[in-house]
C-alpha cells in the first residue's frame, strides 16, 4: 500500500476529519452522561458511531490507496454515504435535544448534553460540506449517485424508512393499506437502484437504463400524489386528536408520516425534473 496524504489535506479530506472528531466528541459526551436510553437515545449513539467508524474506514482506505482493489464503484458509494450520514446526523441532532435535554438547562450533564448536540450540528455541516463538495458537475455522469438524482435517490430511501419507523397501527383501511405499499414498493426499488449502482450491476440490465429511470420516478410521484392524499383522508377521517397527547401518541406519528410523505412527493418530482433534463436534453 503507498501513503497519498492528499486524502488528508484537500477539502474533502479535512471535511470528513472534522466529522470523525465532532462525531467522536458527540458519542463520548452523551456516553459520559450515562442516559441514551430508549429508542431515541439508542438511534443518536448508533447514528454518531456507525458515521465515526465508516467515515473513519473511508479516510484509512483512500490515505492507503486500498479502495481501487474493492469491487464496488467507490465513488458511488462515498457520495451516498456522504449523503446518508448528512441525512443521519441532522435527524440525530433534532430528535437529541428535544428527546433529552429537559428545560430549564443547568448541571455537567446537561452542559455535556448541549456541548454534544453542537457537535452533533457542526458534523452535519461537514458531511453537508462534504456532498457539496462531490457533487457531480453538470453533465457529468460518471458516477451516478453523485449527481442530483443520486443524491436523491438517496434522500428517497432515508425518509421511508423515517415514515417505517413511525408506522405503528393503520388498521385495516384498504386506502392506509395502500399507502403502505406505495411506501414499501418504492423504497425497495430505490434501495435496489442504489445498492446495484455502487455495485456496478446496472449496465447488466438490457434495456435502456436512463429512460427506464424517468419512467420509474414518473410512476413512483403518480403512486406517492395518491399517498399524499388517501394517507391524511383515512388517518384523521372522524378522529380528533387523543388530549393528552404523548410522544408516542398515535396522532402525531400519523402527522409525521403525513409531512414526510409530502418530502418525498418533493423529493420524487424534484428528481424526475433532473432525470428528464439529464436523459433528453
Amino acid at each position: 500500500a503507498t501513503v497519498n496524504l492528499r486524502a488528508l489535506t484537500s477539502w474533502v479530506g479535512i471535511a470528513r476529519l472534522f466529522a470523525i472528531v465532532l462525531s467522536c466528541l458527540a458519542f463520548s459526551l452523551v456516553a459520559s452522561t450515562r442516559d441514551f436510553g430508549g429508542p431515541y437515545g439508542t438511534w443518536c449513539m448508533f447514528t454518531w458511531c456507525f458515521c465515526f467508524a465508516v467515515t473513519l474506514l473511508v479516510l484509512l482506505l483512500e490515505l492507503l490507496e486500498l479502495y481501487p482493489k474493492l469491487p464496488l464503484s467507490w465513488d458511488d458509494f462515498t457520495s451516498a454515504f456522504s449523503m446518508l450520514a448528512a441525512l443521519m446526523v441532522f435527524t440525530t441532532s433534532v430528535v437529541f435535544p428535544s428527546t433529552f435535554i429537559s428545560s430549564p438547562c443547568s448541571g455537567s450533564k446537561c452542559a455535556r448534553q448541549a456541548v454534544a448536540t453542537t457537535a452533533s450540528c457542526l458534523c452535519f455541516l461537514a458531511y453537508a460540506v462534504e456532498v457539496g463538495l462531490t457533487r457531480a458537475k453538470p453533465g457529468d455522469i460518471s458516477s451516478f449517485l453523485s449527481t442530483v438524482p443520486g443524491l436523491l435517490k438517496v434522500f428517497e430511501a432515508y425518509v421511508a424508512c423515517l415514515i417505517f419507523s413511525l408506522l405503528d397501527t393503520y388498521s385495516s383501511e384498504a386506502g392506509l393499506q395502500w399507502c403502505v405499499a406505495v411506501y414499501s414498493i418504492c423504497f425497495i426499488i430505490t434501495l435496489l437502484i442504489i445498492i446495484f449502482t455502487i455495485g456496478r450491476c446496472l449496465t447488466y440490465i438490457p434495456c435502456p437504463l436512463e429512460k427506464m429511470l424517468v419512467g420509474y420516478n414518473a410512476l413512483a410521484l403518480m403512486m406517492y400524489i395518491t399517498a399524499t392524499v388517501l394517507w391524511p383522508l383515512y388517518s384523521f377521517r372522524g378522529r380528533n386528536r387523543p388530549n393528552p397527547c404523548g410522544r408516542n401518541c398515535w396522532w402525531n406519528k400519523h402527522l409525521g408520516i403525513t409531512f414526510l410523505t409530502i418530502f418525498n412527493l418533493i423529493a420524487y418530482l424534484v428528481d424526475l425534473v433532473y432525470s428528464t433534463r439529464m436523459v433528453f436534453v
